[in-house]
């Protein structure tokens, strides 16, 4: 039975894709598990879940090209700084959602001078985004990944709150909907997955606007696939968006 479905309600903003100080710091998890629960029956709920495959979609988090709507707030360096904790907290939650393979779709590609002296976590699988504008990486991305997954979540690294809770909720609500959505309070979303591939979810989108999500939820509608449409979240993209930060990440971040 297909779901019926709203669009999101949203500010203004866009939508992107997008050892030093702060990745020395050991910062506090931004989403820690409920007290006492025990690591062995932590997702007894989901064990029946279909395999869902996680894909991150980041950049190089080197000054001048990560982050750089908070330059003007944070400096290059310290812009920087912040996109690889960001990097890292979301790998982090995708590993322990425990939900299927964790993919990173990098750009630009992972044996560059840009990823030198990141050391990502074992238990990934790197991919390089490609060539075309987000929509386009985005496609062939998920057409690649769903021949061989029976489901997939689309993130960035732009959002603190996608927690490995929400990933799982987020994979849970695939076995009920072809589709799932949450979108960012700027007008994009901070997570879309699919059980199923279409070019239509992704060409001739108008990225960078408040449209993105509206548009998508739309085209899913079109489409005829149902969709669940979960809470707003909210991505750290412009100086006015730190407020979400976690409040031990701002201590170091905002100094």
């Amino acid at each position: 039975m297909r779901q019926n479905w709203r669009g999101c309600t949203n500010g203004h903003g866009r939508n992107d894709t997008h050892d030093d100080e702060i990745c020395q710091t050991r910062f506090p998890h931004p989403n820690p598990p409920p007290a006492g629960e025990g690591q062995t029956n932590r997702y007894a709920s989901f064990t029946l879940m279909k395999d869902t495959r996680i894909i991150i979609f980041a950049k190089a988090p080197q000054p001048g090209f990560a982050k750089t709507r908070l330059i003007p707030a944070l400096g290059a360096e310290r812009a920087a700084k912040l996109a690889r904790q960001m990097l890292f907290n979301t790998l982090r939650e995708a590993l322990d959602a425990d939900i299927g393979p964790v993919e990173l779709c990098v750009t630009p590609e992972i044996n560059q001078a840009a990823w030198q002296g990141i050391h990502l976590p074992a238990g990934i699988e790197i991919f390089a985004q490609g060539e075309g504008d987000l929509g386009a990486r985005m496609a062939r991305a998920s057409e690649r990944a769903l021949e061989n997954a029976e489901s997939i979540l689309l993130i960035g690294t732009d959002c603190v709150e996608l927690s490995s809770a929400l990933l799982r909720e987020a994979a849970q609500a695939l076995h009920e909907h072809d589709a799932t959505i949450h979108c960012a309070a700027d007008g994009g979303y901070a997570l879309l997955g699919l059980q199923r591939f279409s070019p239509f979810l992704f060409s001739d989108m108008p990225w960078s606007t408040d449209a993105v999500a509206n548009t998508t939820i739309a085209r899913i509608g079109q489409l005829g696939w149902s969709v669940h449409v979960g809470q707003m979240l909210h991505d750290v993209d412009e100086p006015q968006d730190l407020k979400y930060l976690p409040d031990q990440w701002r201590l170091h971040v905002e100094a």
